[in-house]
């Protein structure tokens, strides 16, 4: 194999960075369909790792191609909005690549052009490879629009409230969130002082402050608001792969809200859930967490700079 072999065909996937080199999975069409998530529960077409020097790959690295985007404040839709667009005849798309991630996570500036590079091969040409990224993902959003700042995005958020009862819902996700702003301190500094609603309410600001800019500086970025992808997902995933960019059959997005994407869980599709069982939950969890939805919005209140921080994102949503 060659270096253009490498740079060429998604068939060589970097996954990871482990230390000072580049691990790269041996991938098809068919294992990037079947992976939900590009991590440690990625779904190689072979176990064989790759591992290269980066000091051998980053003075090799090609100017990436146009790529579409997921960005997302998790907990809010964006599996199955991504799993919905992705069509095996028709559309790439690489779920949570974990080599993205650890660049954000790391802040390594040197990494980024390859990652993008790597994340940016097709199989069609005339489709671009869409990327979902991941929370941490969302704090490099102004050097991704440097490095693309024609790219065609969407960024999927939730009101308050809504990603209030999505992220405390539970100990597992609360935990998550613990374990994530902490990850982010380095971006946005120590939170270990607050509360479970204050960090819900801190990291659902910051992350709206960030996709408010970088609508400013991405002019082909939209915004989806997750509770119309689940009341209306067939107009919102019309929506979507228009504007991204993805040749999908109109009936081939019909098949799947009708199909078992949509009466299962996203991420684990053993498990039965639809929008009816997550309005149910939500409810539930709302009456269980009141006082800390209280909490989380008298903190916004003295924390925001307007009444409605996320009025850019409501005025920037995808036409339907």
């Amino acid at each position: 194999m060659t270096f253009d072999d490498l740079f060429g065909s998604p068939d060589h996937l970097l996954q990871a960075f482990e230390h000072d080199q580049a691990v790269f999975m041996p991938m098809d069409r068919a294992a990037y369909h079947r992976s939900i998530f590009l991590d440690h529960r990625i779904s190689p077409a072979a176990t064989q790792r790759m591992l290269l020097p980066l000091t051998d790959v980053i003075p090799r690295v090609p100017a990436a191609a146009p790529t579409a985007w997921i960005f997302h404040m998790a907990h809010c839709g964006s599996t199955l909005l991504a799993r919905a667009l992705d069509d095996p005849g028709a559309s790439l798309v690489l779920r949570e690549p974990l080599a993205l991630r650890q660049t954000a996570i790391q802040r390594d500036p040197a990494r980024l052009p390859l990652v993008l590079a790597m994340l940016a091969k097709r199989y069609r040409a005339d489709a671009p490879t869409l990327v979902k990224a991941n929370v941490p993902v969302n704090f490099l959003l102004p050097q991704l629009a440097v490095a693309q700042p024609e790219m065609r995005a969407t960024l999927l958020y939730l009101p308050l409230r809504a990603y209030l009862l999505a992220i405390l819902r539970d100990e597992n996700h609360r935990g998550w969130l613990r374990h994530v702003t902490t990850q982010l301190a380095p971006y946005v500094g120590d939170w270990s002082a607050l509360n479970d609603a204050e960090r819900g309410a801190a990291l659902w600001l910051t992350q709206v402050e960030a996709f408010t800019a970088a609508l400013s500086a991405l002019p082909n970025a939209r915004t989806l608001d997750a509770e119309t992808l689940f009341d209306a997902p067939l107009p919102s995933l019309q929506a979507a792969a228009a504007h991204l960019g993805l040749p999908l059959a109109p009936q081939a997005l019909e098949t799947v809200v009708a199909g078992p994407l949509f009466s299962t869980y996203s991420k684990n599709p053993s498990v039965a859930f639809d929008n009816a069982a997550r309005r149910d939950r939500a409810a539930q969890v709302a009456a269980a967490i009141a006082p800390e939805l209280d909490a989380a919005q008298a903190w916004i209140e003295r924390r925001a700079s307007t009444a409605t921080p996320d009025a850019a994102l409501a005025a920037a949503a995808l036409s339907r």
